[in-house]
């Protein structure tokens, strides 16, 4: 039986399809795109399943589009659910602590033998998310991989906003401050943002998903608080991977 799953994320669409829980296909689409050339608008948004060129037997869906995209075959479930049980599938573990690092919002969530029992939302903030590191990074003019490298002598980056923040970076570039430090400086800002939300949930282990989980110098500022700190194999993949495993264990 496949199973394929969808996450409708702000800044991008992911499929997984999967039989007998192994990934069979993967596939990654801007949301504008998505909507653009996959949906059709009658009343409500509608998608092609034909155009997504993926057969399956069940569908499972989350996200932020699920309640406004009509996906006649799929059946709509949480996103804490879908990256809880995704996490589960990757790691094959019952106990964590997971932080979801998304474009747009962040997700900790405390697991005890599978099931989420605790939980914190960012939702209001850009300055905590995965975008602020874009547009840092464009402010620098480097890929997010170069950016995410660093992390030793970080510059000072204070403000509190994710605007402000590249008003702040651009004076720091202006008093001749190296690149590395740069970066560094960004990287830290991001972890400082986050290290709060994750003081109340004590833990042995850390899983890191969502598009963050690729910042090395984030998940190296994190270190000094978890014995263990495991990366999904396919962190921006996790929501769907749990979409489909859901599937495949209630059908």
């Amino acid at each position: 039986m496949k199973v394929l799953g969808i996450d409708l994320g702000s800044r991008e669409v992911k499929l997984v399809l999967m039989e007998d829980r192994q990934v069979l296909e993967t596939k990654k689409i801007s949301t504008m795109s998505f909507y653009r050339d996959y949906c059709q608008y009658d009343e409500v948004l509608k998608v092609d399943e034909e155009k997504l060129g993926m057969t399956f037997d069940i569908g499972i869906s989350t996200g932020y589009g699920r309640n406004n995209t009509d996906l006649n075959r799929f059946k709509a479930i949480n996103e804490i659910k879908a990256h809880v049980y995704g996490a589960v599938c990757q790691t094959g573990l019952k106990d964590f602590i997971l932080l979801d690092v998304g474009g747009q919002d962040v997700k900790i969530v405390k697991v005890e033998k599978g099931l989420a029992t605790d939980l914190e939302l960012n939702e209001k903030c850009a300055a905590s998310c995965g975008r602020y590191l874009e547009n840092m990074a464009n402010v620098l003019e480097v890929s997010l991989d170069d950016m995410s490298e660093h992390y030793e002598n970080p510059v000072a980056l204070n403000s509190t906003c994710a605007v402000f923040s590249e008003s702040e970076l651009i004076g720091r570039i202006a008093e001749g401050v190296s690149m590395e430090r740069l970066c560094a400086g960004v990287n830290y800002s991001m972890y400082h943002r986050l290290k709060p939300l994750l003081t109340r949930f004590k833990g042995r282990r850390l899983v890191l998903a969502g598009g963050v989980a690729n910042n090395s110098a984030v998940k190296h500022y994190l270190k000094g608080h978890y014995d263990e700190i495991i990366r999904l194999e396919e962190p921006q993949l996790n929501g769907a991977i749990g979409c489909c495993y859901y599937g495949s264990g209630k059908f």
